[in-house]
């Protein structure tokens, strides 16, 4: 056995005196000849593996409700919205992370083999991590975005590696950073043999599960310093609110197109999509974003918190 069969070997073991046996963390510390600190580590780590499954066997019928209005309202083919309450921030993209993972495990337990298509990003990180294990080695998960970060090394956000670690599938990547150095760089990118290949593997994905992102100060393509502080600014005075993939919309989402687009080297999305694509999205600040992503209908399924579908609900 291995360091990180032992590790996982742990983590469950800690899990199920927690969970199952109703032990204390500090009684779980004293069985296993540890600290109370590495056993809150143990039963976190096996959430985050996915050894742990949670099943709540009472509907949340309101968030039912709230579903169901909102696949009405936009066309959707599937909605979930997880029961959040009043919760917000990281409690609440913990919560949206589980609905999630039980989503996207619903597909990948069908045994036919599957492509799935992946984008990158917070809350679709927190979502693999909450997976489950599933052994389908006849999968496969395909990025949709580039896997060079901007110096050169490999991105943090590579989570279709991960999902296909989970699955013990196969994993095809991009091998192009999101933007090119200059638009002759783009060009030599996208003529490459792997990576037209790899996307269209991605364009024939079984189902595609991407985040969606706000555009504004301080927002995730800003901070891994893909786009200036000046581009931001220019973005929002010509009414982006949101990305998905690096492809720019504006509040009725409507592709908005820029300098970066010479550059972008992500598989092409289109508004009014007839392919199956869920997007994964919450909290306050995506708010406009996710509307403006229903709007264009780059999404045809949407999971998202409670507060961002009453707020979707009650906007228009």
């Amino acid at each position: 056995m291995n360091k990180e069969e032992k590790k996982q070997e742990l983590a469950a073991r800690a899990a199920w005196m927690y969970y199952v046996a109703g032990l204390t963390q500090q009684e779980v510390a004293q069985a296993l000849g540890v600290s109370r600190q590495v056993a809150q580590r143990l039963v976190s780590s096996a959430r985050e593996m996915g050894i742990v499954s949670v099943s709540i066997r009472h509907p949340v019928s309101y968030c039912l409700d709230l579903a169901s209005a909102l696949q009405e309202k936009y066309g959707l083919t599937l909605c979930r919205v997880a029961p959040s309450g009043a919760l917000i921030d990281e409690p609440a993209l913990q919560i949206l992370a589980v609905e999630g993972a039980e989503v996207m495990a619903q597909f990948i337990a069908d045994e036919s083999p599957q492509t799935f298509g992946i984008g990158s990003g917070k809350t679709l990180g927190a979502i693999v991590d909450a997976l489950p294990w599933l052994e389908r080695p006849q999968h496969q998960c395909v990025s949709m975005i580039g896997a060079i970060a901007r110096d050169d090394s490999g991105t943090r956000y590579d989570m279709p590696l991960k999902m296909a670690e989970k699955m013990q599938g196969k994993y095809f990547f991009i091998p192009a950073p999101l933007y090119a150095d200059s638009p002759e760089d783009k060009t030599m990118w996208c003529r490459h043999q792997v990576w037209q290949r790899v996307a269209d593997r991605a364009r024939a994905a079984s189902i595609t599960f991407l985040g969606i992102g706000e555009v504004g100060p301080g927002c995730p393509l800003n901070t891994e310093g893909f786009i200036t502080d000046e581009q931001v600014r220019q973005l929002n005075n010509r009414g982006v609110v949101g990305e998905m993939l690096g492809h720019f919309f504006n509040h009725d989402g409507e592709r908005i197109y820029g300098e970066t687009d010479q550059l972008l080297t992500s598989v092409p999305l289109e508004s009014q999509t007839s392919r199956p694509i869920i997007g994964f999205a919450g909290g306050q600040q995506k708010y406009q974003a996710i509307r403006a992503a229903l709007r264009g209908a780059w999404i045809s399924g949407l999971v998202t918190d409670e507060a961002t579908a009453r707020w979707l609900l009650a906007t228009e």
